[in-house]
């Protein structure tokens, strides 16, 4: 289980002092399927750099399975990272010299899969989000934005974390590819048990999750 406690983060900007987030608290059990919803500036993504372990809070907790990680040093939050946490980005992300296939394998290689394991499992992976065929051997550029999409959930998937944070994940795509790569996030969610946190403005996709969150102004409502 995820627990958030008391979640705060402030920053200088200018003259002023900016509170992102504001005493946020909330708990999500494994293996669901929330959304996280609000204006731009609302705290979003500040909340998602946060459980990812990308930012630290002013203030607050962050448990997950009785594992306190705001206290973490910085090289045991990068192993946490990634052993831990699957990333998918609005813009993709992917580094655009590698194949499907060796972008999927890139966070394995990391974490210091052999490599004909990185191989099996980055081709199982990127079958299971419906990239088949050459299209595993063709660069990023090659390939359409829902291809490209498909391939950074496969990645995210490569060393079966216990979470998926998703920034916008559908905001480039149009609405039928958006619905489907929507579709695979809930389904993989289910099937592996993998507890996934979506950041979006598309309230038809928030309907559907199992939790909704709505943050404004760094308050959770």
């Amino acid at each position: 289980m995820l627990k958030v406690k008391k979640l705060t983060k402030t920053f200088q900007s200018g003259d002023g002092r900016v509170t992102a987030l504001n005493e946020v608290s909330f708990n999500i059990d494994e293996g669901r399927f929330v959304s996280v919803i609000g204006k731009s500036g609302s705290g979003k993504t500040t909340l998602l750099s946060i459980l990812g372990t990308l930012e630290k809070p002013t203030s607050g907790t962050i448990t997950v399975d009785n594992r306190e990680l705001t206290g973490l040093t910085a090289k045991e939050m990068v192993a946490y990272r990634c052993k831990q946490i699957g990333f998918v980005f609005q813009g993709y992300n992917l580094v655009p010299n590698l194949t499907a296939l060796e972008n999927v394998m890139l966070p394995m290689e990391f974490a210091g899969v052999p490599a004909k394991q990185r191989i099996m499992r980055a081709k199982e992976l990127l079958d299971q989000v419906g990239l088949v065929g050459d299209k595993i051997q063709r660069k990023p550029g090659r390939l359409s934005g829902g291809e490209q999409q498909r391939i950074a959930i496969a990645r995210a998937l490569a060393n079966q974390p216990k979470f998926i944070l998703a920034d916008e994940p559908t905001g480039n795509l149009d609405s039928e590819t958006g619905k489907k790569i929507f579709d695979l996030l809930h389904d993989l969610s289910k099937s592996q048990n993998t507890t996934v946190i979506v950041v979006t403005h598309d309230l038809s996709i928030a309907g559907k999750t199992d939790q909704t969150f709505k943050l404004e102004d760094g308050k959770l409502l």
